[in-house]
């Protein structure tokens, strides 16, 4: 094994890229593993987390690691491709000893870890050497000024480790992961125990916290969600995307969802109360009420001002929406779509009325997302315009939300030997389940004002077609694997 330094420390790895001798790309370095051994022994680090194409994290043992240098980690042997999942005394550095109050035995005061330095031994194990410390009162959240005292390099023995159930900072965690995607925070945000959880999400800040939140399985969300005090959650709801929100929403029960609907800008909460209306499984409870919309006259280069919005995702940006005043949803009469490529292609003072394609028909806010997903595929669009029966544009359904929708809500604990399987049956959320579980049938004629509980669409009702069975067996891709260890 050649390593560029017998000493090194794990905050400087973290994202560096992982390759086999050949050059090939594994993954991603996200974390160190440490093996605690007792207060007289020193810890042992006893591999590394890498994340893999397909955002799965594994775990390679630092005996396989051939070198280390300050852009790279060069990996040799067989790589164990099973999820990553803790055992026994093991500890991630990064997630969980990072700002862990640490006690110095001189009697100088307490302090908080921000880097563990790791050491080689003559025995080939990496063994943590010191702690880098920073002294005095913890780091203040990243959400207000941070304030910072000395900071110092301690042996492993000249500190100990405060309680594990002492409330833990996570600022440096959060410094050190600042430019990971929303999604793949959020995988390491679900793996962590639930105590570390709401402390990393506590620290961050509301539009960060807004898009990871949206990336995270129901009862993360939830979880989270109802650990905020009910002002920062009615911030941290208005920050994110308005079906998004009303997804997370309908998993609460109406008084909590009506408190924090107050708590929000009107504006905001009115998007997302219509949301809330459309029965489960509908267009109109999957789409998202802001696209891009424009009126006839406005020109080309109006048009590509406003898909260069940087809070624009791909999808949205990629259709422009031409309708009559008035320009929010439901907006006036629908006129049609234009496609960005159509839009490069056109003189920048061309207005877009002149460029709509009327051929493609939208759906209609009621229609079940197996129509959605028919008009997705068979079209190869990455969205569709969804209108009500005023003909007025209402929203638009991105294939993301589609997939959102198909997959199992445990698509992302899925064990890696399961298949992960289309939905077969309602939603815990869908309106006839709802009815059951609080006694009350809807009637044979669609009333309205049937009522029900927990729901997504006790208002529409009785517009709502009934649901159908959702696509099959979702394809899987089986990869052999090997014990950890050597």
């Amino acid at each position: 094994m050649f390593v560029s330094s017998s000493k090194i420390f794990v905050a400087r790895l973290l994202g560096l890229d992982v390759f086999d001798p050949l050059g090939d790309r594994l993954g991603r370095l996200r974390d160190a593993v440490v093996l605690n051994r007792g207060p007289r022994r020193r810890a042992l680090c006893v591999g590394i987390l890498v994340e893999v194409p397909g955002k799965k994290r594994v775990f390679l043992p630092m005996t396989r690691v051939q070198s280390i240098s300050s852009d790279q980690v060069i990996a040799t042997g067989l790589v164990n491709l099973r999820r990553f999942q803790q055992r026994g005394a093991e500890t991630l550095a990064a997630a969980e000893l990072f700002d862990r109050k640490v006690t110095f035995l001189d009697g100088t005061g307490q302090g908080f870890i921000e880097d563990i330095g790791l050491i080689r031994q003559t025995d080939g194990d990496w063994a943590v050497e010191e702690y880098f410390v920073r002294r005095g009162a913890q780091g203040a959240s990243l959400r207000t000024v941070r304030r910072r005292g000395e900071s110092v390099l301690a042996d492993w023995n000249e500190v100990v480790f405060g309680d594990l159930q002492e409330p833990q900072g996570a600022a440096q965690f959060i410094e050190n992961h600042e430019d990971m995607k929303p999604a793949d925070f959020a995988d390491a945000l679900h793996e962590m125990s639930s105590k570390r959880r709401l402390e990393v999400a506590t620290e961050l800040q509301d539009d960060r916290l807004a898009e990871i939140l949206g990336e995270l399985p129901n009862r993360d969300q939830v979880g989270i969600l109802s650990s905020l005090d009910v002002e920062r959650a009615a911030d941290v709801l208005e920050e994110m995307d308005p079906d998004d929100a009303a997804d997370l929403l309908s998993e609460l029960p109406e008084t909590q969802q009506e408190s924090l609907l107050q708590l929000m800008e009107p504006e905001e909460a009115d998007d997302v109360r219509r949301l809330l209306e459309y029965p489960e499984g509908t267009a109109g409870s999957l789409m998202t009420p802001v696209p891009i919309i424009l009126p006839p006259e406005a020109s080309v280069a109006d048009a590509l001002a406003a898909i260069r919005r940087e809070d624009i995702s791909p999808a949205l940006a990629a259709i422009v929406y031409v309708t009559r005043p008035p320009l929010e949803t439901p907006t006036g009469r629908y006129l049609g779509l234009v496609h960005f490529q159509e839009l490069l292609r056109a003189a920048p003072p061309e207005q877009v009325g002149k460029l709509v394609d009327t051929d493609l028909k939208p759906v209609g806010d009621l229609d079940d997302i197996q129509e959605v997903s028919r008009v997705l595929a068979s079209y190869d669009l990455t969205a569709v315009p969804v209108i009500n029966e005023e003909k007025r544009l209402v929203g638009t359904v991105t294939v993301d939300d589609v997939l959102d929708h198909l997959l199992p809500d445990d698509w992302r604990d899925h064990s890696d030997d399961a298949p992960i399987r289309a939905r077969t049956r309602p939603s815990p959320r869908s309106p006839q389940r709802a009815a059951r579980a609080s006694g009350v049938t809807p009637s044979a004629t669609g009333d309205p004002d049937t009522k029900r509980t927990g729901s997504r669409g006790s208002g529409l009702w009785a517009r709502a077609r009934s649901a159908s069975k959702s696509a099959g067996d979702a394809g899987t891709e089986q990869q052999q694997e090997v014990n950890r260890g050597d």
